[in-house]
């Protein structure tokens, strides 16, 4: 993004004052990750300077039941699972029927995205906005009364309406409380019983032919939908994580290399959904998961529209994906693919953005190219094509169809020798500035397998704590092949570790974390820090306690914690109204009776609104 006399943004200076573009590019990042965890990084340096990008204090951790946040914020509840969404749609209970819940807000919250509405004369209305939210899964034990794994094909209905994409619309009333609008006209409920439509080279290829679908090309339902991602067209794009985990088989049943390296078993997760429906039963529809493990656009102002899944950006364990439209106009979505050992990836579209034509936009996904991260010690990588017919992806190397690579897109990556990570998590992408960010959340495996050695952005072995990563692309082009990275922070305890596991030098006693996860920039620059990890305050976790929020100034290094959830959640989605004023942020399965909001005193998860007192700018 640049001013209209075509010189950088304030920020793209301040860039590369703090971290000069030479020694990112061409010396490995601030001085590469090994000099990093020394502590002589240039980022390391500037953490002593103060930071003007947050205007609130740092909050202690905390062991309650209950969210906090800082002096001067406030919250409300926007949403909770089972909240009436569609007309008809009754309160939640436990009781509810699977019916009842196709017509509710989904279960375990996750990534998310607030979209405007447009008034009939064009301009943005600041109180009124279409929310879309993501259900990742559902937990037995509460949503069903037995309080076991489903018995029952009304249990698996239920289940499976538990799942998929909410779209509700919200509205911000005068006291600056937002509230949804039951029955409105542009509420939506995606679960695993709407149609998706297949899209790109994997569409209509015998990959994706089913008993149910002769063309390859409609697919039944979206599930495990984690982290989220926007387009400037204003569309959604939801990720599907552990599609693994609701196939199943009988005794007995030959599962291939490729249905094992996507970690689908005999049973599953437990779910027990394939003796009820066939089309989870891997004897009877061995190409069914082929259809699951997609990045899906979904238009949210058209209820009457259907979801594309975008088959072009590979088949793995979506976590989210996060979108920047290149100096060259070509659109590019960096996603990363959350299972220890796995790999980053980024797409890069054929054709070009068009800010006035939404129509050429809405193609944009459909067409271009995938690449996986290499990442070389002292701080340089490279990105390796993952097309047909290139860098070995061929028939003689067990290849058969650019349809084959996207399918397979983690065999492809580990024959072209990506560099396996410490599951990545969340991607994001500076507003202003070419530099992205990864987290990198933890990964036992990490120096005890082979295929995953200790070293380059992957520090530590058996790693318990987590580090975010951050590359920029050589000469601020996202279509290169070249990029520098260093670590912008390494997660650790320096109360009870020592060493690298203590952390980097940004990480302190007062704003200590482990296993970062959600991960996006807001429109000022500011870094906000999400955690799915360990809560159990002992050992050498003692003074983390529960999942929390924080806040980082990329041009700094500072990290300051900005909330703490109640207890046995995880912190996961944020977005941002327009003005921002409000953000929302999700609290995925509390691990007891918060909210409580409901006779049965069961824990829902819930979307909160969060609000300075003063209504000022959050996090200024």
């Amino acid at each position: 993004m640049h001013d209209d006399n075509n010189k950088p943004v304030e920020f793209d200076r301040l860039i590369d004052k703090a971290i000069s573009r030479r020694s990112l590019i061409k010396a490995g990042g601030a001085a590469g990750a090994a000099t990093f965890l020394g502590g002589a990084s240039q980022l390391a340096m500037a953490v002593s300077q103060a930071t003007t990008l947050m205007g609130f204090e740092n909050i202690p951790t905390s062991t309650a039941d209950e969210v906090s946040l800082p002096a001067g914020y406030t919250y409300d509840i926007l949403m909770s699972w089972g909240d009436p969404v569609l007309d008809g749609a009754p309160k939640f209970s436990r009781s509810n029927s699977a019916e009842d819940q196709a017509g509710q807000f989904g279960d375990n919250t996750d990534g998310m995205e607030l979209y405007h509405v447009t008034r009939a004369d064009g301009s943005i209305d600041p109180n009124h906005a279409v929310l879309a939210v993501n259900s990742e899964y559902y937990n037995d034990e509460f949503i069903f009364e037995h309080g076991e794994a489903a018995k029952t094909a009304e249990d698996v209905r239920k289940g499976i309406y538990a799942h998929g994409i909410t779209v509700v619309e919200v509205e911000r009333k005068r006291n600056g409380t937002w509230q949804i609008k039951k029955g409105a006209p542009m509420n939506r409920r995606l679960h695993g019983y709407a149609e998706f439509e297949l899209t790109g080279p994997v569409a209509g290829s015998d990959y994706v032919k089913t008993n149910a679908d002769a063309t390859g090309r409609k697919v039944l339902g979206t599930f495990n939908n984690c982290g989220a991602g926007r387009t400037p067209w204003g569309t959604y794009l939801t990720c599907e994580e552990n599609f693994n985990g609701y196939f199943g088989a009988p005794e007995g049943t030959a599962l291939t290399e490729a249905h094992k390296r996507y970690g689908l078993s005999k049973n599953g997760f437990g779910y027990n959904w394939w003796p009820h429906e066939d089309r989870f039963n891997l004897a009877k529809e061995p190409n069914e998961p082929n259809r699951h493990g997609w990045i899906v656009e979904i238009d949210p102002m058209d209820p009457t529209s259907t979801p594309k899944k975008r088959t072009a950006l590979g088949r793995f364990k979506h976590e989210n994906a996060a979108m920047t439209i290149n100096k060259d106009g070509r659109a590019v979505v960096y996603m990363g693919d959350d299972e220890r050992g796995e790999f980053i990836y980024k797409f890069v579209s054929r054709d070009t953005y068009d800010a006035d034509n939404r129509e050429r936009n809405m193609r944009l996904l459909e067409q271009g190219t995938l690449y996986v991260a290499k990442f070389h010690d002292g701080g340089m990588g490279e990105w390796i094509e993952l097309s047909y017919g290139r860098n070995g992806l061929t028939r003689e190397n067990g290849f058969e169809s650019e349809a084959d690579v996207l399918v397979r897109a983690r065999a492809a990556a580990t024959f072209v020798g990506a560099t396996t990570m410490d599951r990545p998590e969340w991607v994001a992408c500076h507003p202003s500035s070419p530099m992205v960010f990864c987290t990198l959340t933890n990964n036992k495996n990490r120096g005890v397998k082979d295929n995953q050695p200790v070293g380059g952005p992957n520090p530590r072995a058996e790693n318990h704590f987590g580090q975010i990563v951050r590359w920029m692309p050589e000469n601020r082009d996202h279509s290169s092949d070249r990029f520098g990275w260093d670590l912008y922070a390494v997660a650790g305890n320096p109360e009870t570790q020592t060493g690298l596991y203590a952390g980097s030098d940004n990480v302190t006693a007062e704003n200590m974390f482990n296993s970062p996860d959600g991960l996006v920039f807001d429109q000022f620059g500011r870094l906000w820090i999400q955690t799915d990890g360990n809560y159990s305050n002992e050992g050498i976790f003692a003074g983390q306690g529960n999942n929390q929020m924080l806040c980082g100034d990329p041009v700094t290094g500072h990290i300051r914690r900005f909330m703490v959830g109640p207890q046995g959640c995880e912190i996961t989605g944020i977005t941002f109204s327009d003005d921002h004023r409000t953000a929302f942020v999700g609290i995925q399965h509390p691990g007891n009776a918060w909210p409580n909001t409901d006779k049965d005193g069961v824990p829902r998860s819930s979307i909160v609104a969060i609000r300075r007192e003063d209504g000022g700018i959050i996090g200024a």
